[in-house]
């Protein structure tokens, strides 16, 4: 509740009226049978027809009366509940973009995918029903249980009765179905991450002819979300019988004991009427608020699954505020660094050291599961290293403000990433005050100025979600190109060239020597021919520094970086 009340508050206004209208609706209704018994008691017997146009006049007002206020409620009701939903979901996605990678890694995609959508708008249902019956179905049920006693006390114990019945049946459901409904979430987060997965690996399974078994996996966690759900659907549908057994055996009873008293002469026919009129309109309300707290069950279910999210605290505190790098020639220097993903996990880096020099290039290589990225990650600090220290131009990068630190930090990462729009709006992620020049010559270096020139649109060409309409080594180009047009103080390159062929790499790696000689270059590869121009190769085996120096000297002192090197060389000649 603590993250609905500050949006409730905002609608404070809508948040009173609605259970208001909803209540004055209730007042009508529980009217509605005093008039009716009245005018059989009263108007009826003494054939007075214009009594009993009067009330049937009377009964046509309130009906309008409170359909007015119906509808007048549901706005305010709904208003209420889509701006909470809407700010709710807003405050999510807030939080999920100051969390850290490493909180991104533990909560997965999927998960957040639900959360933003299913459970968001288990939320927005449960609050909208729940401002227009929390106080209307219970006034109701009240309501009528006082009005008949004023008809006769020894009847209205049967309603007395029978609501302690209805409550044990619709909260002994509740406590069963709660935790279910949290179980179903959970499925749905199952069955929305193996969606995911297959769709974004449609073209890896049908290369490896994997359909089958994929479609077979689908159906296990799907077949699992249906089984929670149709064991808490048959529990729910129990409520339905079980209210309408208990009040229509309250109506046999009081049409028993109401016909005994009529006899003798204690009530009037009209009374039993009024009677049944009020324990069907508990029925109805009896109903309704059970399908109130199942709704509600699933939206407390998901509302604490938004909490979870919510109360995740970054592990990072970005405290620093420093803006100016020290007077070192220094780009970036590594003490002994040491990083573990999770608490529990291995050391994916192992006590590195390394400096690099403004303006020189870094090479980085190594075997798959080396290290490589965790390393380059480091430098932006979307980690934080667990051992040592890092620093970029002398300041610990803890230390430096982050805007400035991202700033002066590009990344180009492994898996191309590209955003729907066009490709100029692409290229002003980074920098946005970048002129259409600066565009065009970022695209130059990164060999991209071809292809876009040949687009009818040029830079305004449309991009679509995730670049879909663009090849693999043009989305790589592309982002390299971007991280260009921000003419940071250092540029990472985290394997992004393994889409490009040889001739074109080699065309991005000479225009690569053009930029400003303040420039670090971070080149990360899986090819020797990549980085053996490097002012210094940084060689990594198993989280492990296993070698640092330049291409001639690695290939004399550096096993590891002989053996790359040699099954490189072989392959190339072999070809």
């Amino acid at each position: 509740m603590k993250y609905l009340i500050p949006y409730l508050k905002q609608y404070k206004l809508e948040s009173i009226l609605a259970p208001l209208f909803k209540m004055l609706e209730a007042s009508f209704d529980l009217l509605v049978p005093l008039v009716v018994a009245n005018m059989i008691n009263v108007s009826l017997p003494a054939g007075d027809v214009r009594s009993i146009l009067l009330h049937f006049c009377l009964l046509i007002a309130m009906a309008l009366l409170g359909l007015a206020c119906s509808f007048t409620a549901q706005y305010f009701a709904a208003k209420a509940a889509i701006g909470t939903a809407t700010g709710l979901r807003s405050q999510l996605l807030s939080h999920i973009q100051s969390l850290n990678f490493s909180e991104l890694d533990g909560i997965g995609t999927a998960t957040l995918i639900t959360r933003m959508t299913s459970d968001v708008n288990q939320v927005q249902n449960g609050l909208n029903m729940f401002l227009r019956l929390f106080l209307r179905s219970p006034f109701i049920v009240f309501g009528a249980m006082v009005l008949s006693f004023t008809i006769d006390a020894k009847m209205a114990l049967i309603f007395v009765t029978v609501i302690a019945v209805l409550f044990v049946i619709v909260f002994g459901i509740m406590a069963v179905t709660t935790p279910l409904y949290k179980r179903v979430q959970r499925n749905l987060d199952d069955v929305t991450g193996a969606t995911r997965e297959n769709l974004n690996g449609v073209r890896v399974i049908r290369a490896f002819g994997r359909e089958e078994s994929q479609i077979q996996h689908f159906h296990q966690i799907n077949q699992a979300l249906l089984s929670t759900q149709l064991l808490a659907g048959r529990i729910s549908a129990l409520m339905n019988p079980l209210t309408y057994a208990a009040v229509n055996v309250g109506i046999i009873a009081v049409l028993w004991m109401g016909s005994r008293q009529v006899d003798s002469g204690i009530l009037l026919s009209g009374d039993i009427i009024a009677l049944v009129n009020y324990i069907s309109q508990i029925l109805v309300e009896l109903v309704k608020l059970a399908n109130l707290i199942t709704l509600l069950g699933k939206a407390a279910a998901s509302m604490g699954r938004l909490g979870q999210v919510l109360d995740t605290p970054p592990s990072m505190q970005f405290d620093g505020h420093v803006s100016e790098g020290a007077d070192t020639k220094e780009a970036v220097r590594f003490d002994h660094v040491g990083l573990r993903y999770g608490r529990f996990g291995d050391e994916a880096l192992t006590d590195i050291s390394f400096c690099a020099m403004r303006g020189q290039t870094i090479g980085i290589i190594g075997g798959t599961g080396s290290g490589k990225s965790s390393l380059v990650h480091l430098i932006p600090r979307f980690y934080d290293a667990t051992s040592g220290s890092v620093s970029l131009m002398g300041i610990s990068v803890a230390d430096w403000d982050p805007a400035e630190l991202r700033r002066r930090v590009a990344v180009v990462a492994q898996k191309a990433q590209l955003f729907s729009g066009t490709i100029r709006s692409n290229l002003l992620w980074g920098r946005s005050e970048a002129t259409d020049d600066e565009l065009w010559e970022a695209l130059e270096i990164a060999q991209a100025a071809e292809f876009v020139r040949q687009k009818p649109k040029g830079l305004d060409e449309p991009v679509e979600q995730s670049g879909r309409n663009l090849s693999g080594g043009q989305k790589q180009r592309l982002t390299i190109a971007r991280a260009l047009v921000a003419k940071s103080d250092i540029l990472i390159l985290d394997d992004s060239s393994s889409a490009l062929d040889y001739a074109t790499d080699a065309a991005l790696r000479k225009a690569l020597k053009t930029l400003p000689s303040y420039m670090t270059i971070f080149l990360v590869s899986q090819r020797t021919s990549s980085i053996q121009h490097a002012d210094q190769i940084l060689v990594l085996d198993d989280g492990r520094l296993a070698g640092v120096g330049q291409h001639e000297q690695l290939l004399q002192s550096c096993p590891v970086y002989q053996e790359i090197y040699d099954s490189q060389f072989q392959k190339e000649a072999a070809q």
